[in-house]
């Protein structure tokens, strides 16, 4: 069964993709390999990371009055 709506969190696989990046780090050929090869891939996760529309959120107004009149008293 196939799921096509779903969504792939990139901000995660990015946070795992550093993580494993700073587990090798061994100055051996293997470490220096996949640390390469984890560069290009947190590179490439980060562009569609970025590429991704930005959700709706609300904007929240605070009164303005007695609390934003403090507020301007105090900084003089």
């Amino acid at each position: 069964e196939r799921f096509y709506d779903m969504t792939s969190d990139f901000s995660a696989a990015r946070v795992h993709l550093d993580r494993a990046y700073d587990y090798l780090c061994g100055d051996d050929l293997m470490s220096q390999r996949g640390r390469e090869a984890l560069d290009l891939l947190i590179e490439a996760v980060a562009v569609e990371e970025f590429k991704q529309p930005r959700q709706s959120a609300e904007v929240l107004r605070f009164r303005s009055g007695a609390a934003a009149e403090v507020i301007s008293t105090a900084a003089m």
